[in-house]
């Protein structure tokens, strides 16, 4: 018998002990051990960077946020997966997941599940004015000023706080704007006049046009899915979760919600920030070919599935999202793979969170206007910069 080891959130769902149990019918030689760690995705990645530093990890199989990637790769921590997971098998998993799980070209983690930023909107609402969703950021700007009422009706409501999840919905502006933050050979870009347009519209919502409650700059996901499910806001960014969340029976918004890909600059497309999960493998476990047998199985059509239907989070495999069976609890699906697809991964670089700290102090900075977004962008530059030439 051999038992492999894997570290993540308590099993809340019952996702993690469905998969584990039809796992083991046609694998009784393998046991699987959910070590249930803390609900921070942040905690837990601490706790497996502590574990693969001591060069003997307890942990065979690693179940990632996609952003942590290019840290263990670049650690030597998770082995390369492409002589398994081949280039036929790839084309069958949505992009972008694929693209968050490299690293200098090769293939470090199979997706599990996607997760994209989206914009959530009040359909009813829109309708009743006879008007289409925004596409561009002047279409919401436009619309969300026309329509909302506040303190009753906010017209958008995002990820204001300083943590990575404004890096996210910021990223998803400038990325609509046309800019982007680093590219492949790690010049920085944040400085240059898209990103200034970017940050200047952000800021612009929340303070000349007030489209967002006074305390945008406290809200997390959460903080911003409450005032939109309790029919406070007309526009929301935020991650699929939150649409599923919205169509429960005791929601007050219930059959009332669409989702459009986030928002872009006219002549530009809409990119959304990729999220999601996934599953690689420790350079320090002894079970390597057991530990793929699991990630093949949970990560195969029936895995997703089970995933789907006990955790209600998107798959990564194309042929979901037309799944009869997913589509009667997610009609949505149709919309939201057309997102997922546009979907794009954060900076692959090892020292992408200290980059995002040092980002989320000046976009903050200029949210509570303490300076101005230009020369924001410009120390944050300036301070990218030096820290990717140490």
């Amino acid at each position: 018998m051999v038992t492999l080891k894997v570290l993540d959130a308590p099993d809340g769902s019952g996702a993690w002990k469905a998969l584990i149990e039809e796992f083991g019918k046609t694998n009784s030689e393998i046991k699987i051990e959910l070590v249930e760690g803390p609900a921070s995705t942040d905690s837990r990645e601490d706790i497996y960077a502590r574990s693969f530093m001591t060069g003997q990890s307890i942990y065979d199989l690693v179940y990632m946020d996609i952003m942590w990637t290019p840290k263990f790769a670049s650690a030597g921590w998770v082995i390369p997966l492409d002589d398994l997971f081949p280039p036929e098998e790839q084309a069958k998993f949505v992009p972008g997941n694929l693209a968050g799980y490299k690293y200098q070209g090769k293939s470090y983690g199979v997706p599990l599940t996607s997760g994209t930023g989206m914009l959530l909107y009040r359909r009813d609402i829109l309708e009743a004015n006879n008007l289409k969703p925004p596409e561009t950021f002047t279409d919401l700007v436009e619309i969300a000023t026309k329509l909302q009422n506040p303190p009753e009706l906010y017209g958008f409501v995002f990820q204001g706080m300083q943590y990575e999840g404004l890096i996210c919905a910021f990223l998803e502006i400038l990325w609509g704007m046309g800019g982007d933050l680093i590219d492949e050979n790690n010049n920085v870009l944040i400085d240059r006049p898209e990103a200034i347009e970017a940050l200047t519209w952000l800021c612009d919502v929340v303070n000349r046009y007030k489209l967002t409650p006074p305390d945008i700059t406290k809200y997390k996901e959460e903080e911003a899915r409450r005032v939109f499910q309790e029919g406070h806001s007309i526009f929301m960014r935020n991650w699929p979760y939150a649409w599923n969340l919205a169509q429960a029976d005791d929601s007050p918004i219930k059959g009332k919600v669409g989702i459009v890909p986030m928002v872009h600059k006219q002549g530009k497309k809409s990119v959304g920030c990729l999220g999601g999960w996934g599953f690689g493998i420790s350079r320090f476990t002894p079970h390597k070919e057991a530990a793929w047998k699991f990630i093949k199985f949970v990560t195969s059509t029936e895995g997703q599935k089970i995933m789907s239907f006990k955790f209600a989070a998107p798959p990564s495999r194309h042929n979901l999202f037309n799944d009869p069976d997913i589509l009667k609890a997610n009609p949505h699906y149709p919309e939201l793979y057309q997102i997922v697809l546009a979907g794009r991964p954060r900076p692959s670089h090892p020292a992408y969170a200290r980059i995002s700290d040092i980002l989320q102090v000046y976009i903050s900075s200029a949210l509570v206007e303490q300076e101005t977004p230009e020369s924001a962008l410009k120390k944050a530059a300036q301070e990218i910069r030096a820290l990717l030439t140490k």
